[in-house]
């Protein structure tokens, strides 16, 4: 095996709670999932890289400036980082074609974060709501969880019914590869759920 395995999460829907068929137009809209934070945390302690892969169409379309994308994602830093934890990078599609190399379902992202960062795909795991997130990471090589309501239909190779039960699935999936990695030390007035 050369480089690190990844674990590269979906955003809306995962990381934070899906705003439906629209986009998460501000801050204020951006709802955490602790579900997700736990994952990232285990993911963190295991030894995984962690990235957020996500399409926002929305700026492409010209409904959401890609500066307040951009301080949306800051925020979420700054909240993980009061959790103690960090990402390895947020990685944004927004083109509107589906043509587009690094629009999901295509694996143009995973293969860029790759390349950036020495990463074992063959190690790695996709964690999506929808099946585009699947067909991405297959295409890159990784294993892939799917969250789903039971009974629908996925490609994905272990599915849970929402994120708050992911953790524990990714602590069944994930070995530990080494020492944990991007886990800051917390501030002693640290308290899971705060809000930026």
């Amino acid at each position: 095996m050369t480089g690190r395995p990844a674990v590269f999460f979906d955003r809306d829907g995962i990381v934070n709670r899906s705003p439906g068929p629209g986009y998460v137009e501000r801050w204020e809209d951006f709802h955490l999932l602790s579900g997700f934070v736990r994952a990232l945390r285990l993911c963190r302690a295991r030894g995984y890289a962690a990235f957020i892969a996500t399409n926002q169409r929305g700026v492409g379309l010209g409904l959401v400036p890609r500066p307040v994308l951009d301080g949306i994602h800051a925020n979420l830093r700054r909240a993980l980082a009061r959790e103690g934890l960090t990402l390895d990078a947020i990685l944004v599609c927004t083109a509107v074609d589906d043509a587009d190399p690094e629009r999901k379902p295509n694996p143009g992202l995973l293969l860029r974060a790759a390349r950036e960062h020495g990463l074992d795909l063959a190690g790695s795991w996709m964690i999506g709501d929808s099946e585009r997130d699947v067909a991405a990471g297959q295409a890159a090589g990784c294993h892939t969880v799917r969250v789903a309501p039971p009974g629908e239909p996925t490609a994905a190779d272990a599915r849970v019914a929402d994120v708050e039960a992911l953790p524990a699935l990714l602590a069944e999936l994930l070995p530990e590869i080494g020492p944990g990695a991007g886990i800051a030390d917390a501030r002693p007035d640290d308290r899971p759920g705060a809000g930026p």
